[in-house]
C-alpha cells in the first residue's frame, strides 16, 4: 500500500514563492522517506518548477482538460502536463465540482485523459452537509466513484489515488472526527475491493482531504483505511507541511 501526503496550494503563491517553498522542503525530504510527497501547484508554475523539484517531491497540476488538443482556449491537456515533467493532476476537487461545472462525466473524462498519458489521477470525492444530513453521504460518494474510478480497467488503476473530501467539514466550522473519516474510508475501500479485488484495493491510496493539519495528522493517519492526506492550507508553509507528514506512521527518519 502506498502512503501519500499531497499538498494543494490552490490559487496561492507567486513563482518565486514556489521556488522558495521547494528550497525549504529539499533538506527535509533528503532525511525522510516512506511517504510519497506531492504538491499541486498553480498551472503557470508547472513548467518552471517540475524540473527543479527536489528529489522525493512529485509535482502535480490542480486540473487538466477533459479535451485533447484543439480549439479549447484556456485549457491544457494531459500530454502538455507530461511534457513539463508533471506527475499527474487533481480531478474532481469539490471546488471544481461546485464552482466550475465539473460534473461526474467531466471528471471521468479528465481521469481518462490522465491515464491515457500515463499520469497519476488524484480523484476527489465527497458529500456536502445537506447530503450528509439527509442520509445520502455514502450514495453520493459511491456514485462519484462509480462514474470516475470503479469502471477503470484493473491494469490502469495503479495510477489512481482516491481522496475523500468531507465537503461539510471544510470551511464550515464543523469538524469531522477521525472516526467519521475512517467510516467513509472503510466504505471506499470496500467498494474498491468489490470492483478490483482485495489485493488491488489495498494497493490504492485513499487520502483524507478535510482540514488536516499538524495537530490532528497523526490521529487521522493512524486510522486503518486512511493512507495519507490531501492538504490545503497546511501545505502553504514548508514547516507546516512537514509537520503534517511527520504525523504519518510510515515515515522513515
Amino acid at each position: 500500500m502506498r502512503n501519500v501526503v499531497a499538498g494543494n496550494w490552490k490559487s496561492n503563491k507567486l513563482l518565486n514563492d514556489a521556488r522558495a517553498w521547494m528550497d525549504g522542503m529539499s533538506s527535509w525530504l533528503a532525511k525522510n522517506g516512506g511517504v510519497d510527497v506531492m504538491v499541486a501547484m498553480p498551472a503557470p508554475y508547472l513548467a518552471a518548477c517540475a524540473p527543479e523539484a527536489p528529489e522525493g517531491l512529485h509535482v502535480l497540476a490542480q486540473n487538466v482538460s477533459a479535451e485533447g488538443f484543439g480549439a479549447h482556449t484556456g485549457e491544457y491537456t494531459a500530454e502538455m502536463l507530461q511534457s513539463c515533467g508533471v506527475a499527474g493532476a487533481i480531478v474532481g476537487h469539490s471546488e471544481r465540482r461546485a464552482r466550475f461545472g465539473d460534473v461526474d462525466a467531466v471528471v471521468a473524462a479528465k481521469v481518462d485523459a490522465l491515464l491515457a498519458a500515463d499520469l497519476t489521477a488524484v480523484f476527489c470525492c465527497g458529500e456536502t452537509l445537506q447530503e450528509r444530513e439527509s442520509g445520502r453521504a455514502e450514495d453520493v460518494v459511491l456514485q462519484q466513484l462509480q462514474t470516475g474510478v470503479l469502471r477503470i480497467p484493473v491494469d490502469q488503476i495503479g495510477n489512481v489515488i482516491v481522496a475523500y473530501e468531507p465537503v461539510w467539514a471544510i470551511g464550515t466550522g464543523v469538524t469531522a472526527t477521525s472516526a467519521q473519516a475512517q467510516d467513509m474510508h472503510a466504505s471506499i475501500r470496500g467498494w474498491l475491493t468489490e470492483a478490483f479485488g482485495a489485493e488491488v484495493a489495498e494497493s490504492i491510496p485513499v487520502l483524507y482531504g478535510g482540514s488536516c493539519k499538524p495537530s490532528n495528522a497523526a490521529d487521522l493517519f493512524s486510522q486503518k483505511d486512511i493512507n495519507g492526506g490531501l492538504i490545503g492550507g497546511a501545505s502553504l508553509k514548508p514547516e507546516d507541511f512537514q509537520g503534517v507528514i511527520e504525523g504519518h506512521p510510515a515515515l522513515n527518519r
